[in-house]
């Protein structure tokens, strides 16, 4: 009869070799006689004596059992309310330092989740007393490994618990060959160890569904009900790109959702007045650190509503959410990283429970700008209310000459800010600022470097030069510029940067070159001490978007042949009359009921008034976008849901990622995601998208097409 064989890859976790993945102290000489696979090979030996014979077996299955016996027999953890000095307490953890001061004295930490810091200590008296013995096994313990540990609590001290060691038991081993330092760096395939041994990556995902059950908490409150719609969706051109599913039945395919928004807007006539969802949505997009394909958002909607009684609802998410997270949190400070852990939690950093890196608490109403406001005076449409200089247009007072040179654009617009670094006379005077300036300027991301309008032009104000350092703009520029409000109380040391760019209207696009500038600039100056780092939360509405933008050719859009697309999505209302009548006269100056909530330059989300009349959205569709009737056809379930009397309704989404990002002070979100995708798109733990094979393709009647026709046809 055959024998079942054994993994190599599960022995090498118990025989000692030099390769071996997993540390163990088995000294037996039937182990010894068996060597492991190095590490990176994918062959499976079975042609070792001691596997191929009945009696290799036969110890395989005893030592398998025994060891399986050794880590999966452990007591339960002791609950908080057990935790009085004296007590016999159980916890469980990784071993986190050992510290040995002598044979019968050790000190040793445990990594407790989401809970206090746990000090064992280990000594003894007697030889071969249970001391001992206690002793001796928390010295064999690989670090990092872990463990279930039984003492009598000593001590409790703040947010750190003493233990007296009685017992320790591995729950499992920590190989050798993972090796653990000090701001060790791992790969993203081992995602794993890097929330392991990353305290501000830990420490935001447990402070990520929190943050969610407090919005969840609200909102239900406030009488909304939270439901859940379909993953798999259709196809509709709603203005990004998809991810289809394909299915068995030959040319049918699913698309995953952009966002739940065609199927909220039915709920609103199916008489539900306030919904909401933490929705995943799935978008085929350029990614970039603050995007992903698959992401989450608070989705909600309410019916009978404008978006004015939206606006207030996502006021009241946001004034709760931050008082309730200070009440449960510290925000600590290690090294460059900021993060927050729970109060009872471990605290490595600098004590904040003073409160000086609390979360701001803001107060509503929001302040609001409207698209062509935030355009105008932060040359983006997300503003960073922190940075503390605005665009002033400036082509009026300077001479032609200083234009040409910055510029070859015919009749531009030019603007300029000025930023102001703190000078202290030794280590930061003019000169070391026009040092950095200089470098800055030669490493400007490609986007201002390469604009076709001209690289943006930086000068400084120094009263040892001519004109100050600003005699490139001529005497007649330099006190014309001087005498402008914005520019005249100058001092050594301020910056003036200009910009150049086309003399047209603002038609929805999402920041000038300018814009982007003055927030490069910004930051830039906080990394080098130049300015003090902010932790304010600036919050505000922008507001007034244009109803629609021109084709980019980026995008796809709804797939019309108007020439431009809706800016936002095809479902968003016009603002008022007047811009109902402009959708038939020109509808690139009709504006839009949309509302973007924006905080520290970061776009938590948005949202709008929805057309609720059948014929509106029809005539949007098919007249302003010139959509296809094929087009028209994909949105009939959602024309139908409105012609059956759906009331007004308003709603908004909320990106949970980004604002659980900017809550917790990154700027990546990947860094509040567990497992994030790269910027390929790819999940490296798991290696995925993976390749399809011959079968698959032949059970979802796919072909690959050949790389040379895919581009003809890209071409035409």
């Amino acid at each position: 009869m055959a024998q079942p064989r054994v993994s190599m890859r599960r022995l090498c976790r118990l025989i000692p070799s030099q390769n071996s993945r997993l540390y163990t102290s088995r000294t037996s000489p039937q182990w010894q006689s068996l060597k492991c696979l190095p590490r990176n090979s994918q062959r499976l030996l079975h042609t070792s004596s001691a596997l191929a014979s009945p009696a290799g077996d036969k110890v395989t299955g005893q030592t398998l059992r025994e060891e399986w016996a050794q880590y999966s027999h452990f007591p339960s953890a002791s609950k908080a309310a057990d935790f009085v000095e004296g007590n016999k307490v159980t916890v469980h953890g990784f071993l986190l330092k050992r510290r040995v001061k002598s044979s019968k004295l050790v000190f040793a930490d445990i990594q407790v989740e989401n809970g206090p810091s746990v000090q064992v200590t280990a000594t003894f008296k007697e030889d071969g007393s249970p001391k001992q013995l206690a002793t001796k096994a928390l010295r064999a313990v690989p670090l990092y490994s872990p463990v279930c540990v039984t003492g009598i609590v000593a001590q409790l001290n703040g947010s750190r618990i003493d233990l007296d060691l009685d017992a320790i038991q591995p729950l499992n081993a920590f190989p050798k060959d993972i090796i653990v330092s000090e701001g060790v760096q791992f790969p993203a395939s081992a995602r794993h160890l890097q929330i392991r041994f990353s305290d501000p990556l830990r420490s935001r995902l447990l402070a990520r569904p929190q943050i969610g059950f407090q919005l969840r908490k609200t909102l239900n409150d406030l009488d909304f009900t939270e439901v859940e719609t379909p993953i798999l969706f259709k196809s509709t051109p709603e203005g990004a790109r998809e991810f289809l599913v394909p299915t068995r039945r030959r040319g049918l395919a699913y698309a995953l959702p952009q966002s739940p928004q065609q199927y909220k807007q039915i709920l609103m006539s199916s008489g539900i007045r306030g919904y909401y969802q933490f929705a995943r949505c799935f978008r085929d997009e350029d990614l970039r650190a603050d995007r992903q394909p698959e992401f989450t958002q608070l989705d909600l909607e309410m019916g009978f509503a404008t978006g004015e009684d939206v606006m207030r609802t996502v006021e009241t998410l946001v004034t709760q959410l931050l008082p309730a997270l200070n009440a449960q949190f510290n925000i600590v400070k290690s090294g460059d990283d900021i993060y927050p852990v729970p109060k009872r939690g471990l605290n490595n950093g600098e004590s904040t429970e003073n409160g000086d890196l609390q979360w701001p608490e803001p107060t509503a109403p929001f302040l609001r700008l409207t698209y062509d406001e935030a355009m105008t005076r932060f040359g983006i449409d997300k503003p960073d209310l922190r940075i503390p200089f605005e665009l002033h247009r400036v082509d009026h007072v300077l001479p032609a000459q200083f234009v040409s040179m910055i510029t070859h654009t015919e009749q531009p617009i030019v603007e300029a800010f000025r930023i102001r670094p703190e000078l202290d006379g030794e280590t930061v005077t003019p000169a070391t600022i026009a040092e950095f300036v200089d470098k800055l300027m030669d490493q400007l991301p490609k986007p201002l470097a390469k604009n076709p309008d001209g690289a943006p032009a930086a000068l400084m104000f120094d009263s040892k030069k001519p004109l100050c350092g600003l005699s490139s703009l001529g005497f007649e520029g330099f006190d014309a510029l001087t005498s402008m409000e914005a520019f005249s109380d100058l001092e050594d040391g301020d910056v003036l940067v200009f910009q150049a760019r086309k003399n047209a209207p603002f038609q929805g696009e999402g920041s000038t070159a300018l814009g982007v500038a003055r927030t490069h600039f910004y930051h830039s100056f906080i990394s080098a001490g130049l300015l003090p780092r902010s932790f304010d939360l600036k919050f505000l509405w922008v507001v007034n978007f244009p109803m629609f933008t021109p084709d980019d050719g980026i995008d796809p859009g709804q797939g019309g042949q108007a020439g431009f697309k809706a800016t936002h999505h095809p479902f968003t209302a016009p603002l008022t009359e007047a811009d109902v009548e402009l959708l038939a006269t020109d509808p690139l100056k009709a504006r839009a009921d949309h509302y973007d909530l924006v905080v520290n330059g970061v776009e938590l989300g948005g949202g709008s008034r929805r057309i609720h009349l059948s014929s509106m959205q029809e005539y949007v569709m098919r007249n302003i976008l010139k959509m296809t009737d094929a087009g028209l056809a994909q949105f009939s379930h959602l024309l139908e849901a409105l012609r059956a009397g759906c009331p007004p309704h308003a709603g908004f989404a909320l990106g949970f990622d980004r604002l659980v990002a900017v809550l917790t002070h990154t700027d990546s979100v990947r860094d509040v995601i567990a497992f994030p995708k790269s910027m390929k798109g790819e999940d490296l733990t798991v290696k995925s998208p993976s390749r399809m094979t011959a079968q698959q393709l032949e059970t979802y009647h796919l072909a690959i097409a050949e790389k040379k026709k895919v581009e003809e046809k890209q071409d035409v």
